[in-house]
């Protein structure tokens, strides 16, 4: 049996185990796969989800939230975690009002916050400090990033950064590509940091969670 058999037969069994979502998550799911838009998908929502959970997590900011697929996951969270905040952040209008209208629909808009404009100069202007903090943006600006980051999140409180494996291409050393850097120079910086509490979570394309001490 090949290790990737091995990868998918993994990533698979870990989404079959995902509770069956709403009509309105697996439609989003749906139109992602037929858009070739990318979403954390089901296994890492629920994990999303879960983190939130755990933590009691009631003030949450995105750093990166696409049409609105993790903001679904992370605002009903806080929901149940007795109300709250999901800022969700996009540059694009469209964008904005297409997850306005997905998360109307899943009945968690009221929990959620939108911003447009550029998802880190957004979370500079918060005055948090945030309990969670889920970073998605381009990978050239993950290592930038996380000096704000530090600055916003509370002592105790977690951030989950998505693409960490970077399709594979943090395994190849002749990738030298700005993406592929950004991945592995922000991978270095919050790994040698001791304030930081680090583990990788292989699901789908890799996730640090990561708890500030």
């Amino acid at each position: 049996m090949s290790e990737k058999l091995v990868w998918d037969q993994v990533q698979t069994y870990a989404e079959g185990l995902v509770p069956s979502r709403s009509t309105e998550l697996a439609a989003m799911e749906a139109h992602a796969k037929q858009e070739r838009f990318p979403i954390i998908g089901p296994a890492c929502g629920q994990f999303c989800y879960l983190a939130a959970r755990m933590i009691g997590a009631r003030n949450v900011f995105e750093l990166g939230s696409g049409f609105g697929y993790s903001t679904a996951w992370f605002a009903r969270a806080v929901r149940e975690n007795g109300g709250g905040t999901v800022h969700h952040v996009v540059w694009d209008q469209a964008l904005s009002r297409r997850a306005k209208e997905h998360l109307a629909k899943l009945g968690v808009d009221d929990q959620v916050q939108f911003h447009i404009g550029e998802a880190v100069h957004t979370l500079k202007e918060q005055p948090g400090p945030f309990d969670l903090i889920f970073n998605d943006i381009d990978k050239q600006g993950y290592p930038d990033s996380l000096p704000v980051i530090a600055s916003k999140l509370r002592k105790g409180g977690l951030l989950i950064i998505d693409n960490m494996l970077w399709h594979g291409q943090v395994f190849d050393p002749t990738d030298d590509s700005p993406d592929n850097g950004g991945v592995r120079e922000f991978t270095r910086r919050i790994t040698s940091d001791p304030q930081w509490i680090v583990s990788l979570v292989p699901l789908r394309d890799g996730m640090i969670v990561a708890m500030r001490g």
